[in-house]
């Protein structure tokens, strides 16, 4: 574990709560507007903070009428974010299942030119079937996707590996623009691609882009101990969060890696106030927002069961087993397991659900909160974390404001940025 944590501010629209577009100060129109999402950006940049992060959606929900559910292309929207930032990462998700590795590679190499090294990619294999409906296919299951989500990773590496260093030599006074011998084909031939390469991108600032994964079930696991660099993971405990890292760990030792080189970052849902009273009063004003159908909806995706005739004050009823889930297999065991542990009825349930969608929602003064994560650090639990603010702006900046500087006088976070590249900086890079 690294004597300083790392800490990637997740950036979902106008905030994670599920509510968070009702509240009167949400910006109108915020999750289409780069105004705003730059602005955050660099509040997090002038924090020091690791990197920012944008999830994707292939698909509109069905239950897009009662919530901000735009959801910009993420690698168009970092392009114009590293036009407005120096220093920050900036990772976007693409998904395996619904692109093609030679434009994926391409589009990441560019933006790592753009950006001067600054780009992560979180791989990720999606989990609804609406988009493959909007793709013209049919929806892989469950390890088909995965397998093609290894091979796809295997070529875009091939591709950025392709470019050796030093082979743009740019020699004018012999006429010799690239070192052919230093750049080399994929001539990739395997199940599900074959690409030819080598790619027209030349080999970028950090080599190639941070590689983050996001799956938690036996086949996420296996991808992010092959491929990631940092692991993002929802945990409830600190027990479970110590099983997963040290799993993660593991595996990714079994496959010759590095595990120093394997970050894991738990999610958190931060509800900062000044006194312990003000954030629970904070997290009770959104949960208070929360649509009932539109929740239920959202739960239905997770578990893939319609839970919309069964009594709200009721425990759940008894569901499949995860093993016949075919969508975020992760997920369902964690809100399931959750819900036994707690005793939850389905409107608590909803409630929890709807700040961090299984993710660890904190409520407290930002001393409380600098408490709990310094306790999951220090056990092992984590090597930073994904910051997920529930409402933004105002969550966000509280955190950057008020917690990290209470993170930096403990010595547990930096106060400025050292290493340039973003591989450097989550002490990933060659």
């Amino acid at each position: 574990m690294s004597a300083a944590m790392h800490l990637n501010l997740f950036v979902l629209g106008v905030g994670h709560h599920e509510a968070a577009w009702r509240l009167p100060d949400a910006p109108a129109g915020g999750t289409t507007d780069v105004a705003f999402y730059a602005g955050l950006c660099r509040r997090a940049e002038a924090a020091a903070l690791d990197s920012v992060f944008f999830a994707d959606r292939l698909a509109l929900p069905p239950s897009a009428r009662y919530n901000a559910v735009e959801s910009l292309e993420p690698l168009t929207l970092l392009a114009a974010l590293a036009a407005q930032t120096e220093q920050i990462g900036l990772i976007g998700t693409v998904s395996t299942t619904f692109s093609e590795p030679y434009t994926v590679a391409r589009q990441l190499a560019t933006l790592d030119h753009i950006s001067g090294g600054r780009v992560g990619w979180n791989i990720v294999t999606s989990i609804d079937p609406a988009a493959a409906r909007n793709y013209g296919r049919d929806f892989p299951d469950h390890a088909a996707r995965y397998a093609r989500a290894a091979e796809f990773t295997d070529v875009a590496l091939k591709l950025w590996d392709g470019w050796k260093p030093g082979a743009r030599i740019d020699d004018r006074e012999r006429g010799i623009y690239v070192d052919d011998a230093r750049v080399r084909p994929a001539a990739h031939a395997g199940t599900h691609f074959e690409v030819a390469g080598a790619l027209n991108v030349p080999r970028s600032p950090q080599g190639r882009p941070l590689l983050v994964q996001a799956g938690s079930s036996e086949d996420g696991r296996a991808l992010a101990s092959r491929y990631a660099d940092a692991v993002f993971t929802a945990q409830q405990t600190l027990d479970g969060a110590v099983a997963f890292r040290e799993d993660i760990r593991a595996r990714a030792g079994a496959h010759g890696r590095d595990p120093d080189r394997v970050v894991v970052l738990p999610g958190i849902c931060p509800v900062i106030g000044a006194t312990e009273a003000e954030a629970r009063e904070r997290a009770e004003e959104l949960d208070g927002l929360i649509v009932t159908e539109y929740a239920l909806h959202q739960l239905r995706e997770f578990l893939g069961v319609d839970l919309s005739g069964h009594p709200l004050d009721a425990p759940l009823p008894p569901l499949p087993a995860a093993d016949g889930i075919e969508t975020h297999k992760s997920r369902f065991a964690l809100i399931v397991e959750l819900a036994q542990r707690e005793q939850l009825t389905l409107r608590q349930l909803i409630a929890r659900m709807g700040g961090g969608r299984g993710h660890r929602v904190i409520a407290g003064a930002p001393e409380q909160i600098a408490d709990e994560l310094e306790a999951w650090f220090r056990a092992g639990a984590a090597d930073g974390f994904n910051v997920m603010p529930p409402a933004l702006p105002r969550d966000g900046v509280a955190f950057l404001d008020r917690v990290v500087p209470e993170l930096q006088r403990r010595g547990l976070f930096r106060s400025e940025y050292g290493e340039t590249s973003l591989r450097a900086r989550y002490g990933v890079g060659d």
